[in-house]
């Protein structure tokens, strides 16, 4: 028969998750926030487009880091998965919150003259795939009409749909049974 206490969760380890994943969800936010500025004040260049993709090998890197400095080089599925998601979701808040003060004070509709130059080089290939244009200006003026704390929750949640979905194989790949040394007598 199972013990129940092995199922009990232990909540200093939980405390500890937590900590390290908001330090390092600020980090990841403060890069996507770097991205987001990049990309907004100046879309030639492709830095912005990169720091974007790299989010899954800072989590990465912040992820080896708190396994091998603060956990001795081993960590469960389960807790690599909960530190993941934590940080992504800890990066989304902040994120959504800086996105909000952008959306808020400093854009000036720039973000939308962006997404409507986007939707006009768009326009033929819906209308390849059988899409009226009408449908297309229709949803794209349904988002123009966003006001900035329904832009700053859209893309909150997109974040955490992808956080959530880079947590699993980030903590498949990067999870670690503790070494077990055999002593020969």
């Amino acid at each position: 028969m199972l013990n129940f206490a092995t199922y009990m969760i232990d909540v200093n380890a939980l405390v500890q998750l937590k900590a390290f994943a908001r330090q390092d969800g600020a980090l990841l936010a403060l890069a996507w926030t770097a991205s987001f500025a990049l990309t907004m004040y100046c879309p030639e260049m492709a830095l912005g487009n990169l720091l974007a993709i790299a989010t899954p090998f800072i989590v990465g890197w912040r992820f080896g880091k708190f396994r091998d400095g603060i956990l001795s080089g081993a960590i469960s599925f389960r807790r690599g998965f909960a530190y993941s998601c934590y940080v992504f979701f800890y990066a989304s808040l902040i994120f959504a919150l800086a996105q909000y003060i952008y959306f808020k004070f400093l854009d000036g509709g720039r973000m939308m003259a962006m997404m409507s130059d986007a939707v006009k080089m768009l326009i033929p290939i819906y209308k390849e795939r059988g899409i009226p244009e009408a449908q297309v200006e229709t949803t794209a003026g349904l988002i123009a009409a966003m006001k900035p704390i329904e832009l700053s929750i859209v893309f909150m949640m997109q974040n955490l749909m992808v956080g959530l979905m880079l947590s699993l194989p980030m903590a498949l790949i990067l999870k670690r049974k503790k070494q077990t040394t055999i002593h020969n007598i």
